[in-house]
């Protein structure tokens, strides 16, 4: 069997979108060949079976030319190959677009969309598709029975508790931080630095939170002017904190795990909508995780029943992050240990990247979660 993929962006080296490498070699130990549409293409790193054809916005080329370029590749394959489904990844224009081609040619379209803005696109690319996957419930914008919940799709083998142990990765880490900062408790923040992450609700509980060095590890998206970031630079200046936030940028997947073992605790303040895996990232490293959005209460409830304060009102309750940062920072050490435990199984099972290519399988052949 062959599989059509439509990819936002097929990039190893992507800060955003660099893990859909690892969905697409999952994927093709399923397929005879995967093909890939995608948008926008940079270093490839797959597997043989999976060729990779971009529309060319690498190349600036313009909506009008790009629109062309993806018919005349979509057409150009359905002529050699036949495919048992689709798969949008984050592309409702591509599989509004291709949806009367691939309807003609039998081919059933699975559209994977995780996020809380709804469009015109995103309805009409719901109406044409057979199945509609996202990470959580409430991922996904429009009220649909086509929607199947598969979880989020993290590399727990990668993502894990090893703690660093050489100097030599220690020094490259503290190459970013104040020499003070190695007495102090390492909190840290992994997003890109926009007002939606709400890292200015993390410098204002600084002040209570003496013990705690934050750093935030994300870059400025390349399409505003950095005034956030100067914000949030004058709001730790004028708290008097400053010498305790550090902003480390972008990094690697392996310098973001090198961050997260190396962490005391990590927040995570995505609104409700925005089930973010980097939170999904630093539980499986073992590090007790602070949230704000309802959708982690399955993980963090229950059985690990201290970490049930591990969630805070809303992304803005920097009183009630101050209090549980202090909480979690002074916890006893087995304790910690029981409960990132406990947290890390609830992850591995519902959240790694294993099975959730199993269970997206499953919608591509089936149309359900078997």
């Amino acid at each position: 069997m062959n599989l059509l993929v439509f990819n936002l962006a097929t990039d190893a080296d992507d800060p955003i979108l660099g893990f859909t490498t690892g969905w697409l070699n999952r994927l093709a130990a399923h397929y005879t060949q995967v093909d890939v549409i995608t948008m926008r293409m940079g270093r490839l790193a797959v597997a043989p079976n999976v060729s990779v054809l971009s529309v060319g916005k690498e190349r600036g080329y313009s909506e009008a030319r790009r629109a062309v370029e993806f018919y005349r590749l979509l057409i150009g394959l359905l002529i050699r190959r036949r495919y048992a489904a689709c798969f949008a990844h984050m592309m409702p224009l591509f599989a509004l677009l291709s949806a009367p081609i691939l309807r003609l040619s039998g081919v059933p379209i699975t559209l994977w969309y995780t996020h809380r803005q709804r469009h015109r696109t995103l309805d009409w690319a719901t109406r044409v598709s057979r199945r509609v996957v996202t990470a959580a419930p409430d991922s996904f914008p429009i009220p649909t029975p086509k929607l199947r919940v598969l979880g989020h799709g993290i590399d727990t083998e990668f993502f894990r508790t090893e703690k660093q142990n050489t100097e030599g990765e220690h020094t490259v880490l503290d190459s970013v931080l104040s020499p003070q900062s190695s007495v102090l408790s390492f909190v840290v923040h992994v997003a890109r630095v926009m007002p939606i992450k709400h890292q200015a609700t993390l410098i204002r509980a600084l002040p209570a939170v003496p013990t705690a060095h934050v750093v935030f590890v994300g870059d400025v998206p390349p399409d505003t002017d950095g005034s956030y970031r100067a914000e949030l630079e004058t709001l730790a200046r004028e708290l008097g904190v400053a010498e305790r936030v550090t902003f480390a940028g972008h990094q690697s997947a392996d310098g973001v795990r090198d961050w997260y073992r190396r962490a005391a605790a990590a927040v995570n303040l995505s609104p409700v909508g925005l089930f973010d895996k980097a939170a999904l990232e630093a539980l499986a490293c073992g590090v007790p995780t602070i949230v704000s959005n309802p959708a982690f209460d399955s993980l963090l409830g229950g059985d690990a029943a201290g970490a049930d304060g591990w969630r805070i009102a809303s992304p803005e309750d920097h009183v009630g992050l101050a209090a549980q940062l202090n909480h979690v920072l002074s916890l006893d050490p087995l304790e910690r240990e029981r409960l990132t435990a406990v947290i890390r199984a609830r992850v591995v099972e519902a959240h790694s990247l294993d099975g959730l290519i199993r269970r997206l399988v499953q919608v591509l052949k089936t149309g359900e979660i078997v």
